[in-house]
């Protein structure tokens, strides 16, 4: 136990972790290295160049005649994906804080540190890419400094490209950061951190000993659902699964045992054995909290079941996605799912489409608000058409953030300006070192939600890094905008506004749909409204046939006629045509700007 060391690697996006991960795997020889960013085996990951998993690997590492096993964890750095870092942490006692030389400490960094600190882990910093020319190693060290008060020694400097500094950081790994604590003969007790479906073998659960030891073919059984099992199979976890008689206090892991339901395996649950079990559960990290919903439907509604099965494995994978069933009068069954964000969101329907072939609708994503009535009852409503009467309601709390946003001191008017326009407050700006600004607002969530954080890369030209927690329910002027299609409302299209806001993105959304629904053969009038109100309405012409074209000459009368029949045939056509609404239209609601 005392040669094991458990680190994961901490930064924000595009500061260079799995490229320093990558090179740790080289130099250590686990694997050989064919392409980059061994550790992101998703296609999308690959495509998009970020981590969506926190992927786990042991590697051997030989130091002073002594063999060391380093079990290292490689985390995402978006902030939608910071309960994936939660994870990792809980399975670690150290963590690499890698910082980009030449941007320096950004919102992420900062977030994901105090993170590791709360759970006492070794931190250990590191400036990467120190060989670009931008570098300015020096400038970024002091900003660690200031940042956790380390001395200037202990700051490594390293280039995930080239592999320098790589050798330090593994010394710094084994010299710096403790080995396990636990004791070996004491009942067994597992954390699960993480979990995978496969198709042969059922649920593959991974997790870290926290004490005691487990062996192939024991008896085991999950503490806070009480299902028992037998280990299958137990091992660790290189490139590919590598089975092991026996693990012991400290390693991190696999575990086997033939489990077909979804629901029987919770990440953050201990393992223990069913003669001498453990006495409490392991404290687990924190419950997961959705930050955007929207509600996922399948295109063909015989579906419904295999996108629940979908849902539920997707889940395993991705335990910061929740879901519950829900129903719409445009769509029909669905679920109503919880995101952290849209990126997350995005990724969740890319995954569906392509692990599962799930052809999916989501709807407009909104976030979750207290609505009070005059008797003084509150109820959490995450949809717009969950609503009670408008008579009947007295307030609606709105959730607040208190967002961090670090830029360049040259940005600071256009950024403030975008905060303000979506109804923020500035708490305070501070100077964090040279010409860096640190600035702190609250915002109301449901602001955020559909396209500030694009906003604020391209006006900050990408030099902007934000991050955010949930601070407080606040009164708000919040009133529901509907969307109605030949006077049908589409509840899928409708949401919750500011009344200030109502007017204008009424507009905007009526001119953006007149674009995207293609012509039929009867006009569509497409209006926006609020309660009985109508605040904007666009038409969408109807395609004619061009009914007179056979009249030559004679009376007026008879092309009268003839329009006349075409004008009754067409009223006759409203009453029973109805409007399909493509899909392009749910997601270009999203992105107005």
């Amino acid at each position: 136990m005392q040669n094991i060391r458990n680190f994961c690697i901490i930064a924000h996006i595009d500061h260079g972790k799995s490229t320093i991960a990558d090179r740790l795997l080289e130099h250590t020889n686990t694997i050989q290295i064919t392409e980059g960013q061994m550790l992101d085996d998703m296609d999308l990951e690959k495509e998009r160049g970020i981590t969506i998993k926190s992927h786990a690997i042991q590697m051997s590492y030989e130091k002073g005649g002594e063999k060391y096993k380093l079990n290292l964890i490689d985390t995402p750095g978006h902030v939608d994906f910071s309960y994936e870092v939660s994870r990792s942490i809980a399975a670690c006692e150290g963590a690499l804080l890698v910082v980009d030389a030449t941007q320096g400490v950004q919102a992420q960094t900062i977030s994901n540190l105090y993170m590791a600190i709360e759970h006492d882990l070794e931190i250990i910093p590191v400036i990467n890419k120190i060989d670009m020319p931008a570098a300015m190693p020096d400038e970024v060290e002091d900003e660690i400094i200031e940042l956790i008060g380390c001395d200037r020694s202990e700051i490594l400097r390293a280039s995930g490209k080239t592999g320098e500094g790589i050798p330090e950081i593994l010394d710094a790994v084994v010299d710096r950061i403790p080995a396990p604590k636990g004791n070996p003969d004491a009942p067994l007790q597992a954390l699960i951190f993480d979990s995978v479906f496969n198709s042969f073998r059922g649920i593959i659960a991974y997790f870290k000993i926290e004490n005691g030891s487990i062996r192939k073919g024991d008896k085991v059984k999950f503490f806070n659902t009480g299902m028992e099992y037998v280990a299958d199979e137990v091992g660790v976890l290189k490139m590919d699964m590598v089975p092991r008689q026996e693990l012991k206090t400290g390693e991190v892991g696999y575990i086997i045992s033939g489990i077909k339901d979804a629901k029987e395996v919770k990440v953050g649950d201990t393992i223990t054995h069913t003669v001498n079990p453990c006495e409490k559960a392991i404290e687990g990290f924190q419950e997961v909290k959705p930050m955007v919903f929207a509600g996922v439907y399948p295109i063909d509604p015989a579906d419904y079941e295999n996108l629940r099965a979908s849902l539920e494995k997707l889940q395993l994978n991705d335990a910061s996605l929740t879901f519950s069933p829900e129903s719409s009068v445009a769509l029909g069954f669905g679920f109503r799912c919880g995101f952290l964000g849209l990126l997350h969101m995005e990724i969740v329907q890319e995954r569906l489409d392509r692990e599962f072939n799930m052809d999916v609708i989501t709807t407009v994503p909104n976030v979750s608000y207290m609505v009070y009535d005059k008797h003084g009852n509150s109820k959490e409503v995450h949809n717009p058409s969950g609503l009670p009467d408008q008579t009947l309601i007295d307030h609606i709390d709105e959730p607040y953030i208190r967002a961090t946003i670090i830029t360049d001191a040259n940005y600071i008017g256009p950024i403030m300006k975008l905060c303000l326009d979506k109804r923020g407050e500035l708490i305070n700006q501070e100077y964090v070192s040279g010409n860096r600004v640190e600035l702190h607002f609250y915002i109301p969530l449901g602001e955020i939600v559909i396209d500030f954080y694009d906003k604020l890369k391209s006006i900050s030209k990408g030099y902007a890094s934000f991050d955010y927690h949930i601070d407080s329910f606040r009164p708000s002027k919040l009133i529901k905008l509907d969307i109605l299609l030949n006077g049908e409302p589409v509840d899928a299209l409708s949401t919750l506004t500011h009344n200030d806001n109502a007017v204008t993105f009424g507009r905007r959304m009526c001119e953006k749909l007149k674009e995207l629904i293609p012509r039929q053969q009867f006009d569509i009038a497409i209006q926006a409204a609020i309660g009985s109100k109508i605040i904007a309405r666009e038409t969408v012409k109807q395609v004619r046939k061009d009914v007179t074209a056979k009249c030559y000459g004679g009376d007026v009368s008879r092309k009268r006629k003839l329009l006349e029949k075409q004008k009754r045939g067409k009223k006759r056509m409203k009453q029973i045509g109805n409007v399909e609404v493509p899909q392009k239209a749910f997601l270009a609601v999203l992105k107005l700007d």
